[in-house]
């Protein structure tokens, strides 16, 4: 699937239904955690460096399921070929 640079653009900017703050770490040990700002708008998860404006990617999400987990989380569920898997995050507002 193609997707125009500039409708994602655009579509990044839009608001988010749920955003969230995230900690990642590196596959190497003793790697730094990076903060991560994600945006889920329609059927796409945006993720930006907490600096930018603009996202630095985004994710197409199919087959999935996002669902409240308490007042202030979600969780994201995936499933394919009858595996499920699932993350979860924080609410983030600015």
């Amino acid at each position: 699937m193609r997707y125009n640079e500039k409708e994602l653009q655009a579509l990044s900017r839009q608001p988010a239904e749920l955003a969230a703050e995230l900690g990642m770490r590196g596959p190497k040990k003793g790697s730094v955690v990076k903060r991560r700002l994600v945006k889920l708008v329609v059927n796409f998860l945006f993720y930006f460096r907490t600096d930018e404006a603009e996202p630095v990617g985004a994710l197409l999400l199919e087959r999935c399921r996002v669902a409240r987990e308490e007042p202030s989380g979600f969780s994201i569920t995936t499933s394919s070929c009858g595996e499920a898997s699932s993350s979860t995050g924080r609410r983030f507002r600015r």
